[in-house]
């Protein structure tokens, strides 16, 4: 049975259900540009790339529009959005657990607004480092690294708990085990639908003990 000692959580898909909140943000960034809202595939591509990948995506057939967009974007705050997002079920009760066992982050392709959303559902607290796409976007393997170098830790003691494609490939290129939440069409290496899930898996199938932070920070 192998160790563990951090997890790694994406956020939109994984941490809150965030769908309908981004879709309501960029359909009323399209609003106000004079564009039709989101297509499907669109609304596909919001749920996994960072903002500024976002705004060029869904304006690459207007690109008249993209520096409005970009300033309108600029100019809104997310938090206008927050009553949109869900925390998953069992996040609380699952972080609670973990935080006493592991070292807990965040690789997430949000940028500015991921703190006041950490802050509005009273999570910050929770993790012991957050990566944004403000610092490294999730394209670049450096984003998951960073992390794994902050706690002095290996990848055969990781796990990354993500969704979506971006996920899969930023682990496969860090040699980090990924458990995919609530997608069973991704390939990964677990798949779990729920926290309840996340948790008997990790303690049926990895050996773990109380976490002394005073030892690391």
């Amino acid at each position: 049975m192998k160790s563990l000692r951090l997890l790694v959580f994406d956020c939109d898909g994984v941490l809150f259900d965030s769908k309908l909140a981004n879709i309501k943000f960029y359909n009323y960034i399209l609003e106000k540009v004079g564009r039709h809202p989101l297509t499907p595939e669109e609304v596909e591509f919001i749920h996994m790339h960072s903002v500024n990948e976002c705004i060029e995506y869904i304006l690459r057939n207007y690109p008249e529009k993209l520096e409005q967009a970009k300033k309108i974007q600029k100019e809104t705050p997310y938090n206008l959005f927050f009553k949109y997002l869900k925390p998953e079920e069992g996040l609380i009760e699952f972080l609670r657990w973990a935080k006493n066992y592991f070292y807990l982050a965040i690789c997430t392709n949000r940028t500015t607004s991921t703190y006041p959303l950490l802050e509005y559902f009273k999570l910050k607290d929770y993790f012991d480092f957050v990566m944004t796409a403000s610092q490294i976007p999730k394209n670049n393997p450096s984003a998951l690294l960073t992390i794994l170098n902050y706690f002095k830790v290996t990848p055969e003691v990781t796990l990354y708990i993500g969704d979506s494609k971006v996920d899969r490939d930023l682990c496969e290129k860090c040699k980090v085990k990924m458990v995919s939440f609530k997608n069973t069409d991704l390939p990964a290496d677990f798949y779990v639908r729920n926290y309840k899930e996340l948790k008997k898996f990790i303690e049926a199938s990895f050996r773990f003990q109380p976490l002394n932070r005073s030892k690391f920070y």
